[in-house]
C-alpha cells in the first residue's frame, strides 16, 4: 500500500513538472502538440499537456549583435576592399523564426554579405570611405525585405573596418602627404603675401602719419607766427595810440619837441665821438632853434617843479 502511494506521488510530480512551464522574461518558447505547431509560450507561468505537448524551440527576444564575417569586395574601379561589419537584429515572431528557415542567423548573415558586395561594387574606392552611412542603410533595407519571413527584424548594420590592399594604402598615404604639402606651401605663400601687404600698409600709414605731422607742425608754426605778428602789431598800435593820446594832452607837444631835441643832441654827440670828420647840418639856424627850444622847455619844466 505504501509502495503504491509512493509510485502515485512520483507520477504526480512528473506530471506536474511536465505540465508547468515557466518562461523567462524577454523569451518566447514554441510549443508543439504531437509534432505540430500549437502555440507560443510567453513570459511567465504556462500549463501544457504532459507527454503530448513539448517545447520545440526557445528564442530570446532581446537585441542580438551578430558579427558578419569579413569578406573581400570589388569596388567599381576594380579595387579589392576587405570589409568587416556587425549586424544587430531581434526576433519578433517566434513561430516564423522556428519554421521560416532552418537557420535564420545564417540566413541574415549570408544575405548581409551578398548585399554588401553588391552595394560596394557600385561605388568607387574613395566613395566607400565617405559613404559608410549609405552602405549601412542599403544593407538594412535589403535585409528588411527578407527578414520578416524569418520572424526577424534587422535593426541596424555597422561597418567596423574597411581595409584596402597595402599598395593602395601606400598610394593613398602618398596622396595625402602630397595634399598636405601643397596646403602647407599655399599657407606659407599666403603668409608671405600677407606679410608683404602688412609691411607695405604699415609703411604707407607711417608716411601718411609723418606727412600729417609735418603738415600740422607747419600749420602750428604759421599760426604761431601769425599770432606773434598780430600781437606785435596790436602792441605797436596800442603804443602809437597812447603816444597820440599823450601828444593831444596838455604839454604833450612840448614833451615831444623836448624828446626830439634830446635825441638830436645825442646823435650829434655820438657822431662827434665816433668820427674824425665833423658833420655840420646845412641849415644851422634850424639846429640852433631846436636846441634853444629844448633848453627853454627844460627850464620851464624845472620852474614848474614844486620846491622841496
Amino acid at each position: 500500500m505504501l509502495e503504491t502511494a509512493l509510485i502515485l506521488l512520483v507520477i504526480a510530480i512528473v506530471f506536474t513538472v511536465q505540465a508547468v512551464k515557466v518562461v523567462p522574461q524577454q523569451s518566447a518558447w514554441v510549443l508543439e502538440r504531437l509534432g505540430k505547431y500549437h502555440g507560443t509560450l510567453t513570459a511567465g507561468l504556462n500549463i501544457v499537456l504532459p507527454f503530448i505537448d513539448r517545447v520545440a524551440y526557445k528564442h530570446s527576444l532581446k537585441e542580438v549583435p551578430l558579427d558578419v564575417p569579413s569578406q573581400v569586395c570589388i569596388t567599381k574601379d576594380n579595387t579589392q576592399l576587405q570589409v568587416d561589419g556587425i549586424l544587430y537584429f531581434q526576433v519578433t515572431d517566434a513561430m516564423r523564426a522556428s519554421y521560416g528557415t532552418s537557420n535564420f542567423i545564417l540566413a541574415i548573415s549570408q544575405l548581409a554579405q551578398t548585399t554588401l558586395r553588391s552595394v560596394v561594387g557600385k561605388m568607387e574606392l574613395d566613395k566607400t570611405f565617405e559613404e559608410r552611412d549609405l552602405i549601412n542603410a542599403a544593407v538594412v533595407a535589403a535585409l528588411d525585405e527578407a527578414a520578416p519571413n524569418w520572424g526577424v527584424k534587422v535593426l541596424r548594420y555597422e561597418i567596423k573596418d574597411l581595409t584596402p590592399p597595402a599598395e593602395i594604402l601606400r598610394a593613398m598615404q602618398q596622396q595625402i602627404t602630397a595634399e598636405r604639402d601643397k596646403r602647407a606651401r599655399i599657407a606659407e605663400s599666403e603668409g608671405r603675401k600677407q606679410e608683404q601687404i602688412n609691411l607695405a600698409t604699415g609703411e604707407r600709414e607711417a608716411y601718411i602719419a609723418k606727412s600729417e605731422g609735418e603738415r600740422q607742425a607747419e600749420i602750428n608754426k604759421a599760426q604761431g607766427e601769425a599770432i606773434a605778428i598780430t600781437s606785435v602789431a596790436d602792441a605797436t598800435a596800442d603804443a602809437i595810440r597812447k603816444i597820440a593820446e599823450a601828444i593831444q594832452s596838455p604839454g604833450g607837444q612840448e614833451a615831444v619837441n623836448l624828446k626830439v631835441a634830446e635825441r638830436a643832441v645825442d646823435a650829434f654827440a655820438q657822431l662827434a665821438q665816433k668820427n674824425n670828420t665833423m658833420i655840420v647840418p646845412g641849415n644851422m639856424s634850424e639846429v640852433s632853434s631846436l636846441i634853444a627850444t629844448s633848453m627853454a622847455l627844460i627850464k620851464n619844466a624845472q620852474n614848474q617843479r614844486p620846491a622841496a
